[in-house]
Formats: structure tokens, C-alpha cells, sequence
């Protein structure tokens, strides 16, 4: 996903995560206990500057023009992803900290549970964190959905194909994570595999590893996919095309690609990836195929409403991630992605033209999926 920390200013983010810690440690000072330890008030003290230190060179590996002066290595990618990961907690401590601040006096003699409860919501942003970098992160799962088609070829009806979308190999997803990625979707027995972008990050990613691993997908028709906005940030379009056609993994580049299943042909296009507040799918009309079911792979999603006037049946795109943190409120789900895409996660139609957006595989920014797990996708088409 092109996460907006990349967008913004620089100022935007670094500036609300360094008031964010001293109105946490001024919280934090102010509590009976900190009064009654001088050495806990000393250790609060000299931790502020140290971490306002931490978070500033951290986040500076989340902007684009920083990160281009600073070396890569893999364990520095860690302190920005800590970085990043505690931003986000004490936020959320600071929040409990405003919200308990609202709560009246009480009778003491409930003053243990009371206390209890605090340091409960207090750590809960951190049990969060936890939960999402140590358990949701890596829980990949298959996701089995059936788009219907109207005049769909009886030769058609059934056929499985298996998506793999933001991988994004780094020191957040490694080969062996890739490797049970690609069993996982072999077991689906797909007659077509399809990789629709964002194998790596950033440049200096192990994106050989990720092609060889990709290698390992068996489908019927082979593998095809397209590339997506971090192939163009890793300046690796070019190199990631041509490794891929040498291992047998034909990323389509504004091209198209028919296999034929029976006496019916599927016509599948790749793209680039298309920038924001940019004409979309210009010149893609042409790539569509009479007397064929045409299918789109396109990284980002915001495509579809194009696709679906140029005449695509299915478009099938990632690069949201889900939302990659994801909280449903009043059975409405929020996340970043909904502020840049109507198409966050899942089906939809719009006339006779379907687009699938799966939640793919990786992280960026911040490591860890809180409601957005990973998936490898299984779209069974059907007939209607």
C-alpha cells in the first residue's frame, strides 16, 4: 500500500509523535506513584529525551527524502518499524490517559479496582500492538470467493484463480513466511496463479529471493501478474520483468496474454501501476478482446470504475492491504485506505463488471494487521 506517511510532510507526523510523548511523560509524572519514587521521576525524565531521540531517526526511514541519505540495513528497518509501532501506542496511552482524566472522583475504597482498570486500558494499546506485529501479521489465510459472470462459457464455469498481492519481502516477511504463502495457494490447485505487485518495500529488498520463491507456485496455466507502486520506488520495474520472464513468471506490462481452457479463451491484461488524480487505463481499452472474458490485473483498485466502462469483466488488484489496521465501528469499518480508495478489500460490481481486491500478504510502515489479516486468494469464476 502507498501508505499516505509517505505523502505527507515530513514535519506533519515527526512533530504530533514528539508533543505526543511529553504530554505522555507529563501524564506520567504527575501520578502518585511517579511523586512518591524519585527514582522512577528520574528514569521518566531521561527516558523522554532518549526516546524523542528514537522516533526521530526511526520516522526518518518513513520519508522519502531522508530514507534516500540514510544506508540500508536490515536492522535499522526494525527500529523504524518500532519507531513507528510506538507511535502508534502512545497515542493510544495518551488517549486512555485524556479519557481517565474525565473520570469523577471515586470512593476510595474502590480506589484498587479502579487503579487495576487503569493500568489495564493503559497497557491495552501495547497488548494491541503485540497481537497484531507477533500473531495477526503472519496468519495467513486462504480466502475462497466465487464471482459470478453472466454468459459465462460453460468451460469457464469453476475455473480457479489464485492471487498473491503485497508481499512486500523484507525484514517483516521472509522467505520461509513466502514459501508457506505459495504451498498454501498450490493447495488450491489454481489453473491460473496470478501476482499482482509490490514484491518488495524498497530498494535493497531481497527481491531475487522473492521471484525464486514465487517460482514455486504450480498452476495449470502458469503465473502471470503486474507490478506495482514499489517496483517503481525501488527504481526495479525494468529488472523485475525480465528476471521474471527468465524464471517463467510473465509479469504483463501493458500487454495481454490469452490461454485458452476448453473452447473458451480468457484474455488477461496487466498494467503499471496507475498514480493518483491521473487518467486511468489509458490506451488499456485497446488490450480488451472481443469473444474472450477479459480480466484486468491492475495493483491499485481506484482503476475499476474505468475498467469496468472500458469493457473488463473482472479486474483483480491489492494494494490497499485491507486497510493493513482495520476497526469496525458501528458495523462500519475504518482504516487509512478508505481515505484514498472507495475499493478497499473484497467484491464488487458495478453493471456487468466485477473487481476482486484482496488484502494480500506483507506490511508497510508500521508491521503489524490489526483486523486486515494476511490472505492468499482463491477467485472460483462462476456462471450466472
Amino acid at each position: 500500500m502507498d501508505s499516505p506517511i509517505w505523502k505527507l510532510p515530513e514535519l506533519a507526523i515527526a512533530i504530533p509523535a514528539l508533543c505526543i510523548q511529553w504530554l505522555l511523560a507529563r501524564w506520567l509524572l504527575e501520578l502518585r506513584a511517579m511523586r512518591a519514587s524519585p527514582a522512577a521521576t528520574r528514569a521518566a525524565r531521561l527516558a523522554l529525551p532518549v526516546v524523542c531521540l528514537w522516533l526521530l531517526f526511526g520516522l526518518s526511514y518513513s520519508f522519502t527524502h531522508a530514507a534516500s541519505l540514510l544506508p540500508y540495513r536490515w536492522w535499522l528497518l526494525w527500529i523504524r518499524g518500532a519507531a513507528l509501532v510506538w507511535t502508534l501506542c502512545s497515542a493510544g496511552m495518551l488517549l486512555v490517559a485524556f479519557m481517565w482524566r474525565q473520570v469523577p472522583a471515586f470512593d476510595p475504597r474502590r480506589r484498587r479496582l479502579l487503579a487495576a482498570g487503569r493500568a489495564a486500558m493503559f497497557a491495552a494499546p501495547v497488548v494491541w500492538a503485540g497481537f497484531g506485529i507477533l500473531v495477526e501479521r503472519t496468519r495467513f489465510r486462504v480466502k475462497e470467493v466465487n464471482v459470478l459472470i453472466p454468459g459465462l462459457p460453460k468451460d469457464l464455469d469453476g475455473l480457479r484463480l489464485a492471487q498473491i498481492t503485497d508481499i512486500h519481502m523484507s525484514p517483516f516477511l521472509s522467505p520461509r513466511d513466502l514459501d508457506r504463502a505459495v504451498d498454501m495457494a498450490n493447495e488450491t490447485r489454481p489453473h491460473v496463479a496470478l501476482v499482482t505487485g509490490d514484491l518488495v518495500t524498497a530498494e535493497g529488498d531481497p527481491l531475487d529471493a522473492c521471484l525464486r520463491g514465487l517460482t514455486r507456485l504450480r498452476a495449470e496455466a502458469g503465473i502471470i501478474g503486474c507490478l506495482g507502486n514499489h517496483e517503481v520506488f525501488a527504481n526495479c520495474q525494468t529488472y523485475t520483468a525480465a528476471e521474471g520472464e527468465r524464471l517463467g513468471i510473465r509479469f504483463l506490462r501493458w500487454q495481454s496474454e490469452a490461454l485458452r481452457f476448453g473452447d473458451a479463451w480468457v484474455n488477461f491484461a496487466g498494467v503499471d501501476y496507475q498514480p493518483m488524480k491521473t487518467p486511468y487505463l489509458r490506451g488499456a481499452g485497446l488490450l480488451v478482446k472481443p469473444g474472450s472474458l477479459n480480466v484486468l490485473l491492475s495493483h491499485n483498485p481506484d482503476v475499476f470504475p474505468e475498467a469496468a466502462a472500458q469493457g473488463w469483466d473482472l479486474t483483480i488488484a491489492g494494494h490497499t492491504h485491507g486497510g493493513q489496521i482495520t476497526m469496525e465501528i458501528l458495523h462500519q469499518y475504518v482504516n487509512v485506505a478508505r481515505f484514498f480508495t472507495p475499493y478497499v478489500y473484497g467484491l464488487y460490481r458495478m453493471g456487468r463488471s466485477s473487481a476482486y481486491v484482496s488484502r494480500g500478504l506483507g506490511t508497510v510502515g508500521v508491521p503489524l494487521r490489526v483486523g486486515a489479516p494476511p490472505e492468499i486468494s482463491l477467485i472460483r469464476l462462476c456462471a450466472s
